[in-house]
């Protein structure tokens, strides 16, 4: 039977572990710096088959310890563990068993690391935010969080629940302009339902970090307006920001290479980013994560390396923990390239890359 809140109970498989309680500003100093596990456990596949096949359908190598075991030797605090879950469910929501040891298998590697692991709902397809389709998806979400949290209800404080990753109005004029007032909304409302679900659940569940994202985790002002924090004190707000757009994120901006730290064209997007988050958040005690962040690669090392050191240099001032968007792609001719790891060889591809971003938190 699926676990719900009216019959909290621990999985089986379940690891046991201390809980140790931190404040949000003692929690955002450990997480640090991080790193995402990018188009592995995400990745989609239309046709069923074993985890491992799912895990390399994007390109990339299957994960193992040696790579996790890398980033905690080169000082990042942080692995976020993208996941999709939705080819995985089958009737009555029940996650495939197969799927969710290799979840735990990879959670594992993290946590036996001393890393703080963020596992999430990824590439998911059943989340439009709309009135009409507010109580199926509720549905969903709940059901298989419930699984989720009784899986890893003994964890400690090092595992981190995400509710969802970038729920927006996919496929409209509105999916990255900040939706509209009802798709804030009930975005508003699965994030309760989230926090719900997981407080209801066994073990450490009650007081576990939860991250819960505007809508599409973005950091712009009418977002930032529209979300509603649920009412707990051990929720974190989920943002990504890949700033400025044409240097770090925009493919059909190949030629904006250029960073330099000490211009304010180059630098005023981040900061005016950072004084938002710090304005609706930060201030008020409420801690913030920027989940997803990184630049495309040009060709434009030093300028990237430049660029990872004041982004996660500035972050760090308001105590803001930054994971790098790592896809496994090092070069490409559509610019997808964030790729920094060398996965087949649990190596650095631009070390200079991962030293700034993590060094830069420490000046």
């Amino acid at each position: 039977p699926i676990p719900t809140p009216d019959t909290p109970e621990l999985d089986g498989k379940a690891r046991i572990m201390d809980f140790k309680e931190l404040t949000a500003a003692q929690l955002m100093a450990e997480m640090d710096a991080g790193w995402n596990l990018g188009n592995t456990m995400d990745a989609l596949r239309s046709v069923y088959g074993l985890p491992t096949q799912h895990e390399t359908a994007w390109g990339n190598p299957v994960t193992t310890p040696e790579m996790i075991q890398l980033l905690a030797d080169t000082g990042f605090s942080t692995l976020r563990i993208p996941v999709t879950w939705e080819p995985h469910i089958g009737p009555d929501y029940t996650i495939n068993a197969g799927w969710l040891d290799r979840v735990q298998e990879i959670v594992d590697y993290g946590i036996d690391c001393g890393l703080y692991v963020i596992i999430n709902m990824h590439h998911e397809e059943w989340h439009f935010p709309s009135v009409e389709n507010v109580e199926e998806a509720e549905a969903f979400l709940t059901a298989v969080w419930a699984q989720i949290a009784a899986r890893f209800g003994g964890y400690s404080e090092k595992l981190i629940f995400e509710g969802l990753n970038e729920p927006r109005m996919k496929g409209t004029p509105q999916e990255w302009s900040g939706g509209t007032e009802q798709a804030r909304a009930v975005i508003n409302k699965w994030n309760l339902a989230f926090v719900q679900t997981i407080r209801a659940g066994a073990g450490h569940n009650d007081k576990r970090w939860l991250m819960v994202p505007t809508i599409a985790a973005s950091a712009d002002e009418t977002p930032l307006k529209g979300f509603v924090k649920p009412r707990d004190d051990k929720v974190i707000v989920s943002i990504h920001s890949y700033t400025p757009y044409n240097f770090a994120l925009n493919t059909r901006a190949l030629q904006d290479t250029a960073f330099d730290p000490s211009n304010p064209a180059h630098t005023n997007d981040i900061d005016a980013m950072l004084k938002r988050l710090d304005t609706y958040f930060v201030s008020k005690g409420i801690p913030v994560v920027i989940g997803e962040t990184g630049c495309l690669n040009k060709g434009n090392p030093e300028d990237r390396v430049n660029w990872a050191g004041y982004y996660s240099g500035k972050a760090a001032s308001y105590g803001i923990p930054c994971i790098w968007w790592d896809n496994g792609i090092q070069q490409s001719s559509t610019g997808e390239a964030f790729g920094i790891m060398d996965r087949r060889n649990a190596e650095w591809w631009f070390p200079e890359i991962a030293e700034a971003f993590i060094n830069a938190r420490k000046q």
